[in-house]
């Protein structure tokens, strides 16, 4: 008999046989049968299971086979119901030491046991979501010809040029000789693909990156992980405009293809994580997104009849609450700032006419905050050059990223997104690490 996963059981029909694999949920004994319900990650709902006397070793958390066929189900949330021929139990779970007794655990805790939270209808929910969003991102790219491509996780270069990256080294000592080191020179966990990259899409107009990338940022707060994931497109022949349609674009496709395809998950998170989810989500299918210049975002922010933690002045980088409250409470949607001061972006991103702003965008979504960062790349040869020096980088490890200026130069733009701030997005969920079935941050990576 073919093997068969709970989601597709449940909808079969009166008499079919079939047999069912899982982790049981819950157990009740009755004098003369004994109810059990399992599920093996497939769907939110589980498998109601009825059989006859009891079975030894049965209990919460333990792995079952189960053979017979479906019967008439007289409870509310199935159809359908497993009346049981065989059960044998494959692992057994011991009660008194199985830490998901309880059906509700806090968050936090459940971090600390990162190897049985997936058992959980959150975490379980999350994971479906976040797979539908990965499915979703290689459905978007692909059907718009975009190539897929793996940039490297060792790097030389600093994208961003921040600093905060984590060293890759088989060197005793991080203050011997880098000569001597394995790659002969210093080199780091990529912190981005971005310009590698930049590279394929010199040659092959456009592609998209789907990887992990860390930054060595020592910070605690609920939007920040040590390792994350990013997709970053990266299209020649384009600008900024071309950018942010892609950008509204890829974003209203990923939230239309799970309210369709996670309804029952985003129901859950509706219901029990936050109300009116499938409201805003809606929202962002339905509505253009806002678009508003970093300069006028200033004067709106200036005059918002409320008192901002972090004061906002022309030449400032945004701080979560501003972006916040402009998604939120401003726009009361998904917004596109553009054209920030050169001052507070990458080195990388195209110089504006007017001397002081560049053609970059970043996207803001109610209760995130940011969720995508993009620009136009730099594609003059001689500006470039002089933002390297003034962003104070070493000229010579950016020698094959000038060179492309130098054969063939032409426009072209990109953006990057953190995946995980995207599930977050989607499900409500607060914290980040909550979003990724292992988070690493500071002082943890035992899972």
């Amino acid at each position: 008999m073919q093997k068969k996963k709970i989601k597709e059981i449940l909808q079969g029909k009166v008499d079919d046989k079939v047999t069912a694999h899982g982790w049981v949920r819950t157990v009740r004994d009755q004098k003369t049968f004994t109810f059990i319900e399992i599920n093996d990650g497939s769907t939110l709902k589980n498998l109601q299971v009825v059989m006859d006397g009891n079975v030894p070793n049965l209990a919460t958390g333990a792995s079952l086979i189960v053979h017979g066929h479906l019967v008439e189900s007289p409870g509310k949330n199935q159809s359908v119901e497993l009346r049981a021929s065989e059960v044998h139990v494959i692992g057994t779970c011991d009660p008194a030491k199985y830490p998901l007794q309880k059906k509700r655990h806090s968050f936090e805790y459940l971090r600390t046991i990162a190897h049985l939270r997936p058992r959980t209808n959150t975490q379980g929910a999350v994971m479906r979501v976040r797979n539908a969003l990965s499915f979703a991102t290689h459905l978007f790219f692909q059907q718009r010809g975009f190539l897929y491509l793996q940039t490297p996780v060792i790097t030389g270069s600093d994208c961003e040029g921040g600093g905060e990256m984590f060293r890759v080294s088989t060197l005793e000592k991080p203050t011997d000789d880098p000569s001597k080191d394995f790659f002969g020179k210093k080199t780091y966990l990529t912190v981005s693909g971005q310009l590698e990259a930049e590279i394929m899409a010199c040659a092959l107009s456009d592609v998209y990156t789907f990887g992990p990338t860390f930054r060595a940022e020592n910070s605690n707060t609920s939007r920040h992980l040590a390792e994350f994931w990013m997709i970053e497109p990266e299209m020649a022949f384009a600008d900024l405009k071309s950018d942010m349609k892609c950008a509204e674009e890829y974003l209203k496709f990923c939230v239309s293809y799970a309210l369709e395809h996670c309804a029952e998950d985003l129901e859950f998170f509706d219901k029990f994580i936050e109300q009116g989810l499938l409201v805003r989500l809606q929202n962002v299918v339905d509505s253009p997104f806002a678009h508003i210049p970093y300069t006028e975002a200033i004067e709106i922010l200036k005059k918002a009849p409320k008192t901002f933690e972090f004061p906002v002045n022309w030449g400032t980088d945004l701080q979560s609450e501003h972006e916040r409250y402009l998604a939120e409470e401003y726009c009361k949607k998904p917004v596109i700032l553009t054209d920030y001061p050169a001052s507070i972006k990458a080195f990388y991103m195209r110089s504006n006419p007017d001397g002081k702003t560049v053609a970059a965008m970043d996207i803001l979504v109610p209760k995130i905050g940011e969720i995508i960062g993009g620009s136009q790349r730099e594609e003059r040869l001689d500006v470039l050059e002089k933002k390297i020096e003034d962003f104070r980088l070493n000229k010579q490890d950016y020698w094959w990223y000038l060179e492309l200026r130098e054969y063939g130069s032409v426009p072209h733009a990109g953006f990057g997104l953190g995946f995980e701030r995207l599930v977050l997005f989607v499900t409500g969920m607060e914290n980040i690490r909550d979003a990724i079935a292992f988070p690493r941050f500071p002082g943890h990576a035992e899972f």
